[in-house]
């Protein structure tokens, strides 16, 4: 029998985002022990084709026991109370993993898969954009979940009194984004679409908490982002939305795993229930919004009417890694490489996993 603890570390890249109230970090620092109790897990290659599967999960050895997966301590990466463990706390699913599970924060997806590059993650939820700058600097990771998102969780942020109107009046001014993270490639997107380069402008580098600094204080013109900073910022009556992403095609978010965790037959069942019930987790959060927002709420500080917002713009819902997917990952790719802003090209193939897409069945 495992007893539930509480203990939670940070990751590497340092604290919590900006929005995050002091309570909610001092309450949220753990390694969740959670119960046991489950079957024996075995892992199946699903039908779809596109992607590499990995030995563990594909493989008929993959069946691991309900005591052997009681022991396993899978390390996940999470995002600032906006995350898995919010998620999975909120649909009353997170006693239901049936193994230890350490938690660990990051301000975005960069940071996390640098982490998971370094043996320090085995999962984690990040956007579009951090798999690509992973795959691009030849960090053997995968992604093995996915789930579409909300066009509307994605946008540019202008000073509310701005008198930039469009995103060809950015031409020469200064953009905060998160480098790597899913707002880099939709501010690249957004320039595109307008006629721009980044050599077009001035892209400031910097973390939600940083950039949200700037952009209050005057420092840069635009800032880039995604839900709930959004929602903050033009709740707090400093910005004004540009544009989103409606129009730009096809968003993800994904569930990226180390190669190593993938190569070890336990973590590899672990994943593969991790998956399943956090899938089922977002599918309560789409049915269940103002349950969500109310907890969203406590997870992150931030008020109810904020979290509301952020509920409604950022809708998502699991889908499996197919074709599909793959080629928007693979567009995504081909546009770091061609600004210039990744080196060479990434056959995004090489670094996807389909082989837990039953976990999107059985969350159905």
């Amino acid at each position: 029998m495992i007893t539930t603890g509480t203990a939670r570390r940070r990751g590497p890249a340092g604290g919590r985002a900006h929005g995050l109230r002091p309570a909610a970090r001092s309450r949220r620092h753990a390694v969740v022990c959670l119960a046991t109790g489950v079957l024996a897990v075995g892992l199946a290659a699903a039908g779809c084709s596109s992607g590499s599967s990995s030995p563990s999960a594909s493989g008929s050895s993959a069946s691991v026991s309900a005591a052997s997966l009681s022991k396993v301590t899978l390390h996940v990466g999470d995002q600032a109370g906006t995350g898995a463990e919010a998620v999975l706390t909120a649909a009353g699913l997170i006693n239901k993993l049936p193994f230890k599970v350490a938690w660990s924060d990051f301000t975005s997806g960069p940071p996390m898969l640098q982490a998971m590059s370094g043996g320090s993650v085995d999962i984690g939820g990040v956007g579009d954009a951090p798999p690509v700058f992973a795959a691009a600097g030849g960090d053997k990771i995968a992604i093995v979940g996915a789930r579409t998102a909300s066009p509307l969780a994605a946008a540019l942020v202008v000073p509310k009194n701005s008198p930039i109107t469009s995103v060809a009046g950015l031409k020469g001014k200064k953009i905060a984004v998160a480098e790597g993270s899913s707002a880099n490639y939709h501010i690249l997107a957004l320039l595109k679409k307008a006629g721009l380069s980044v050599k077009d402008v001035q892209l400031e580098y910097l973390q939600p908490a940083e950039a949200l600094a700037a952009f209050t204080s005057g420092h840069v013109d635009a800032w880039d982002v995604w839900s709930p900073y959004i929602e903050e910022a033009v709740a707090s009556d400093h910005g004004r939305i540009l544009a989103t992403g409606s129009g730009l095609g096809n968003v993800y978010s994904f569930e990226v795993a180390s190669r190593a965790a993938l190569a070890d037959p336990e973590k590899a069942a672990a994943i593969k229930d991790y998956l399943k019930l956090l899938n089922e987790a977002y599918l309560w959060t789409d049915s269940h919004q103002q349950a969500w927002a109310s907890d969203w709420a406590k997870a992150t500080g931030l008020s109810d009417s904020i979290m509301a917002q952020a509920t409604k713009d950022d809708l998502t819902t699991p889908v499996p890694i197919n074709s599909a997917v793959v080629a928007s990952e693979q567009s995504i790719s081909n546009a770091f490489t061609s600004a210039g802003l990744i080196p060479g090209h990434v056959d995004f193939a090489d670094y996807s996993d389909s082989a837990f897409n039953s976990a999107v069945g059985e969350s159905s």
